[in-house]
């Protein structure tokens, strides 16, 4: 037998923004999809017409595009379906799979509370399915049907799924699911076995809030004559109290985290840990992660988010850029300032950058150098000493006319240290408050260097 290719499918609902805990779902499929030389389908499943909003599907869009989770495929929409759907439910419904139920709200209502006062788990009781030799009720007049599908009431359903193992559930545990509102529109279980069967859908691999769902599609593929895909129900990821991570309990807009100066080869790399492993590595980039992935290694317990971690992983990320691969991103970010930023920048980022875990931290160090700076008064008051005055003046002299490189600042700087009888700390610490606005930098010859000539002698003449 000649394997199928591989075809993997994003599913989500556009009903608020995108969050890590929602684009974790989309990342295993898309690196599972490129990982085997398959491909990624982005499905949009908008059936809540009152929730789901074009301005949702924009940022589901852009969220993925920021981390580079290209579609083959999509994005498809569900509404643009419905006439396929009702296509499917006829051939249902004429092979006996499908019959109407005329139970009321308020019935099913009672219904739920006589069981729940029984102690009996609530579920619809199959009044209206048929069955040889059942006197059916009488239909009632002006009342539209809901439609159920008619669930096996014998045997299991069973799978194994590559992250939960071995998954078996009665179908006597399983009641008539309603496939389709009295208005004709089908539910959501029906339509996505119909979008798994038209897209040829291998690999399901989502959250495990759908594992419920899963022996009732399963049911459905059977009834349709389909082999169901192969299931991976991933763990929950949780906010840093341990809650489950959703939009009302904190969680963040994907796109927020580019706005604060992450990269997304470090996002990719972050949300991969998230549920995944491969030995001991926590440091990799995007084709490690796509030779080594598979879905043998996915883990089954929750992950939790830790920005610290994160902020760690964004740090190593972007030390391991090259600077002018940086340097444009930082531009990104000085231009939201106002800031033009010019040819010096990529050098800024050079030295910077292993003082930076963000690119807006390092935008905060490279706007040093294009705006002025104001140092904190306390440390003024503790390195820019009456003492320490004659030396930044013989300093102010000296830089006045030397040549203006790193080799030519540090010769000047030598020259004072041995002129005024100090040693290099007592004049580096007053000349970075002066000049850079704080007393930790790297190598005072560098920062200079990287500054004009007026801008350095016009912050230490402050003195």
């Amino acid at each position: 037998m000649t394997q199928k290719r591989t075809r993997t499918r994003f599913a989500p609902s556009p009903t608020g923004f995108i969050h890590l805990g929602n684009i974790r779902s989309a990342l295993y499929p898309w690196a599972f999809a490129r990982a085997t030389g398959g491909d990624f389908i982005l499905r949009i499943e908008d059936t809540d017409l009152e929730r789901s909003t074009q301005a949702a599907v924009d940022v589901i869009i852009e969220g993925m595009s920021w981390l580079g989770l290209d579609f083959d495929e999509g994005p498809f929409y569900q509404m643009q379906r419905m006439e396929r759907y009702k296509a499917v439910l006829a051939e249902l419904q004429a092979a006996g799979h499908v019959y109407p139920c005329y139970m009321s709200v308020d019935e099913l209502d009672a219904l739920r509370e006589r069981q729940m006062a029984a102690k009996e788990k609530p579920r619809y009781d199959g009044t209206w399915r048929p069955a040889t030799g059942k006197t059916m009720p009488t239909v009632p007049a002006g009342v539209l049907p809901v439609l159920r599908f008619k669930n096996p009431q014998l045997g299991s359903v069973i799978w194994e799924d590559k992250v939960k193992g071995r998954i078996e559930i009665s179908n006597d545990e399983l009641d008539d699911l309603v496939i389709a509102r009295p208005d004709g529109t089908p539910t959501y279980n029906f339509c996505v076995v119909v979008d798994d069967i038209d897209m040829a859908i291998t690999h399901v691999i989502r959250g495990d809030d759908h594992v419920n769902n899963t022996p009732r599609q399963i049911n459905i593929f059977q009834a349709l004559g389909q082999e169901p895909p192969v299931y991976a129900h991933l763990p929950t990821v949780l906010n840093e109290q341990g809650e489950k991570m959703s939009k009302r309990n904190g969680a963040k807009p994907v796109t927020q985290y580019r706005t604060e100066g992450y990269l997304p080869d470090a996002m990719v790399n972050y949300l991969a840990r998230l549920g995944w492993s491969h030995g001991d590595e926590e440091i990799f980039s995007r084709e490690q992660f796509l030779k080594w992935f598979n879905l043998d290694h996915l883990g089954r317990s929750a992950a939790q988010f830790d920005e610290a971690k994160l902020r760690w992983v964004n740090a190593q990320h972007l030390k391991a850029m090259s600077d002018d691969a940086l340097a444009a991103l930082v531009l990104e970010q000085l231009q939201r300032r106002g800031i033009a930023g010019d040819e010096r920048l990529p050098r800024i980022c050079a030295l910077f950058k292993d003082r930076s875990d963000t690119t807006v931290v390092l935008a905060d160090w490279a706007e040093r150098f294009y705006g002025d700076v104001l140092p904190k008064p306390e440390e003024v008051v503790q390195h820019v000493t009456l003492a320490i005055r004659p030396a930044l003046q013989l300093l102010v002299e000296k830089l006045a006319s030397c040549v203006w490189d790193k080799a030519s600042i540090s010769l000047v700087v030598k020259e004072v240290l041995a002129a005024c009888g100090i040693k290099m700390p007592q004049l580096a610490m007053p000349v970075r408050v002066l000049v850079m606005g704080t007393a930790q930098t790297p190598s005072l010859d560098a920062v200079l260097e990287l500054s004009s000539r007026e801008t350095v002698l016009n912050r230490l003449r402050r003195a």
